[in-house]
């Protein structure tokens, strides 16, 4: 069930029974082969699969994030991490005010971990807030399924290639993994280091592989919406 699917009153009927919120965080970034919302695609197909099975509310997802190392790549936008951080703040404090108390932050891009300082802040200042970071690809549930298919995941490699990321023809094979001349570089040197983008390792895994990694995340989800 998702916001948009809803007018204002349908809202208020929810509050009077539920007061859980999920917000999909991602970016609009280069992903090789892959779509530029690969980090919004994913978290809000988990976060679909998760609302038909509870019924928890789906806002509209915050379609950018910060990406200032790929701005190289056309098609890569990116906000500075303090406007991302003041952008959630407002989608939070908004909601808040109307009742909600649990939000579940689907996050889908590892440029955004920055924000979560913010949320620390906002913790302290709402009585009775309640919230919830979940990164998919850095869960052990993920973590699991990659060692049992002994496949390295990485940015822009099969770990991403779900079939409704997929826009492109994907190489054959796996790319060698690049020499990374430092942890923090400008973007006219990452798309030198990353080339066509990826980190490398495998382009693709099979069907049943991402099924699993998909139903992995999901029952992550699942339980974090108990808010225990």
């Amino acid at each position: 069930m998702r916001l948009e699917d809803l007018n204002w009153m349908d809202v208020e009927e929810y509050l009077k029974r539920d007061d859980r919120l999920m917000l999909v965080i991602g970016a609009c970034e280069q992903h090789g082969y892959l779509s530029l919302l690969t980090d919004i695609k994913i978290p809000l197909a988990l976060a679909d699969a998760a609302s038909q099975q509870t019924g928890v509310l789906v806002a509209p997802p915050l379609n950018f994030g910060s990406s200032p190392y790929f701005l190289a790549y056309p098609g890569t936008l990116s906000l500075r991490l303090s406007t991302l951080s003041d952008a959630v703040e407002d989608i939070l404090r908004s909601a808040y005010g109307q009742g909600f108390r649990r939000f579940l932050l689907l996050n889908g891009h590892g440029g955004n971990n920055g924000l979560r300082a913010r949320l620390g802040e906002l913790a302290n200042e709402l009585p009775a807030l309640k919230m919830e970071w979940y990164s998919w690809w850095q869960s052990h549930s993920v973590e699991a399924v990659a060692l049992r298919h002994e496949i390295k995941p990485a940015h822009a490699n099969w770990l991403e290639a779900f079939a409704f990321t997929i826009v492109g023809n994907l190489p054959e094979g796996e790319k060698t993994a690049p020499s990374v001349p430092s942890s923090v570089m400008d973007a006219a040197t990452a798309r030198r280091v990353y080339g066509d983008g990826s980190f490398g390792g495998p382009y693709r895994a099979s069907d049943e592989v991402m099924h699993e990694v998909f139903a992995a995340c999901l029952g992550d989800i699942l339980q974090l919406l108990q808010f225990e």
